[in-house]
């Protein structure tokens, strides 16, 4: 199996994050990108850099102004009078009467939609590196691979359009997706992060040439909290073409993998030409985040599942984070997906 990595992304390494009322050190660390490389090594997958891919590739997905705020935000935050290290926006736009402002502050409350994805010196290089790692894995998959992994950080399934959060800055995953459509009339994705792709089901809410379906913890007590319940199904064209699944956060393997087992059977019924896989590995018991109690087991298993559905397979690194029973997790995953002996 291909796999891509950019060492660019390891010098995004945020620092900010805002939890409970405590300012603490961002779980979206580059030892992440260490520990995932590790798992790759265990199973003897090397990695190569991918090509820089065009900005019309990033503009299926997100706007224009979007990108141009991820890509100079930084270096106008230095214009500000005792600026910080890093751009976290102190106020948020009430999207419903709003204004688009002109001024880097605004902007960043415009396109930011919480304080945890805090943008770096570095940060544009990096997210920009990682859509070009899913870019090549939908690429290589489109060419003819029956499967990529895009070894992607910052991750992407919580950003829309025009708004990063939640430690994500570009779209990997949406990008990926709408990269397959240009070979394939119908894609689906499958998203297994621990937390809900809000970001992708947005970007693909009222579309119905993308089935988006997502296995995660129920949100009432969870980030994203506002999005991700099982009464949003798609809207306009996209009516019926979202799944959502939401668990408790006690959940165990054998409750998570019928959840997966029904999201499977959803995407069989839509038929598409290709899967693209949110490979959240935070659903893991001993995860930092704590949001489920799967085992290493139920990660081959999952693997085992989604591979056995038999569909050209992108898929791109999401959640998991700093615990080196992160690297046991991914090799857990491909160990199943790629039919190794456990």
């Amino acid at each position: 199996m291909k796999c891509f990595y950019a060492p660019e992304t390891e010098a995004h390494d945020p620092v900010f994050r805002l939890t409970h009322g405590k300012i603490l050190r961002n779980a979206e660390q580059a030892e992440r990108a260490t520990l995932l490389r590790a798992g790759l090594a265990r199973l003897s997958l090397e990695t190569e850099a991918p090509p820089e891919a065009p900005r019309a590739a990033l503009e299926t997905v997100h706007t224009p102004a979007f990108l141009d705020f991820l890509e100079t935000a930084w270096t106008e935050w230095q214009a500000l009078p005792d600026h910080g290290p890093e751009v976290v926006p102190n106020v948020f736009a009430q999207r419903g009467f709003a204004t688009y402002p002109e001024g880097i502050v605004g902007r960043a409350g415009w396109h930011m939609g919480d304080t945890s994805a805090p943008i770096g010196k570095h940060s544009w290089t990096a997210t920009r590196r990682a859509a070009d790692c899913a870019i090549a894995a939908a690429d290589a998959v489109l060419a003819g691979e029956p499967a990529a992994y895009a070894l992607c950080r910052p991750a992407g399934h919580h950003s829309s359009a025009d708004m990063a959060a939640g430690h994500c800055l570009m779209n990997n995953s949406a990008i990926a997706a709408a990269r397959l459509r240009d070979g394939h009339a119908r894609v689906a994705t499958l998203d297994i992060d621990v937390h809900h792709g809000n970001g992708t089901q947005a970007i693909f809410y009222e579309r119905d040439d993308v089935l988006t379906v997502s296995v995660h913890t129920d949100p009432s007590s969870y980030y994203p909290f506002f999005v991700g319940y099982a009464h949003e199904t798609g809207s306009g064209a996209g009516a019926g073409h979202n799944l959502n699944l939401p668990l408790p956060r006690t959940t165990t393997d054998a409750a998570w993998l019928a959840a997966i087992a029904e999201g499977l059977d959803r995407i069989a019924a839509f038929a598409p030409g290709a899967l693209m896989l949110s490979l959240g590995l935070d659903a893991h018991e001993k995860d930092p985040l704590k949001g489920m109690q799967v085992s290493w087991d139920g990660f081959r298993r999952a693997g085992e599942m989604i591979a056995a559905a038999g569909y050209p397979t992108v898929l791109v690194q999401e959640g998991g984070y700093l615990s080196h029973d992160l690297t046991t997790s991914l090799v857990s995953f491909l160990t199943g997906f790629l039919g190794r002996a456990a």
